[in-house]
């Protein structure tokens, strides 16, 4: 891991680093000196590691919770170089939609794609970051919705260390059989008017989790619009698992 930037505003330490070629960014409480709990966030399509919702949620798990958060840009997004495999893929499944497909089996094909790179990469991260002094190897937990959900059910999946996780906005078409090896606590977000994934779907991703402890919170509205509210919700639910 090597850090290329660091500055601090309001309390929180925003460090950025590559790990190979992962670029990626970490966010502490500003003089931290020992363990914390750990989240990772994975961000959604078309964004990347600072994208304003992650910036918003992770600025406020570390000055409200005193969270350590990391979040890496996903292949092809953000820092990293286009892949022209995925991009041909898009443009296929563009047209694809355009002859009268459905969108949401192409995307979780895509996603299931994605995500044998990414899960590695993820667990890289985890083991880098919890490496670091300021960090620690303190309970870990996840956010993910849209992208962040396709990538995270899987990652969730293999990954002992996580104890909690945030998920939504996904489908169960690529990820049933992962989430059905997750039994960790989860809070799984549904908007009602999705667009891009059937509201069923959603649902049946919901229902597939082998999760003892998991709550569904659906709101009205389409894919991007979550209510704030449920960042508090968010806040809470880490507060409580991770904490």
């Amino acid at each position: 891991m090597r850090f290329i930037s660091e500055t601090s505003s309001d309390g929180v330490r925003e460090q950025l680093f590559t790990l190979g070629d992962i670029p990626g960014v970490l966010w502490t409480p500003e003089g931290a000196v020992a363990t914390s709990p750990l989240v990772l966030m994975g961000h959604g399509g078309g964004q990347h590691k600072k994208a304003p919702d992650v910036l918003a949620r992770a600025r406020r798990f570390v000055t409200e919770c005193g969270f350590a958060v990391v979040a890496v840009d996903v292949p092809a997004h953000g820092d990293r170089p286009k892949v022209e495999e995925y991009d041909r893929i898009v443009t296929e499944n563009q047209a694809r939609v355009e002859a009268g497909e459905e969108l949401a089996p192409l995307i979780a094909d895509f996603q299931a794609l994605v995500a044998r790179q990414t899960v590695p990469e993820w667990r890289a991260v985890l083991d880098a970051v919890q490496q670091l002094e300021h960090v620690g190897a303190g309970p870990v937990g996840y956010w993910g919705v849209s992208l962040g959900c396709g990538l995270g059910v899987p990652f969730v999946a293999a990954e002992p260390r996580v104890r909690a996780a945030v998920l939504g906005l996904g489908g169960v078409l690529a990820s049933a059989e992962a989430a059905a090896r997750i039994t960790v606590p989860v809070e799984f977000l549904v908007q009602w008017d999705d667009e891009r994934v059937p509201r069923v779907q959603s649902l049946a991703l919901f229902d597939a989790l082998a999760s003892a402890e998991k709550t569904l919170h659906a709101n009205p509205g389409k894919h991007g619009e979550i209510p704030a509210f449920e960042l508090e919700s968010t806040l809470r639910f880490f507060a409580r698992h991770l904490g």
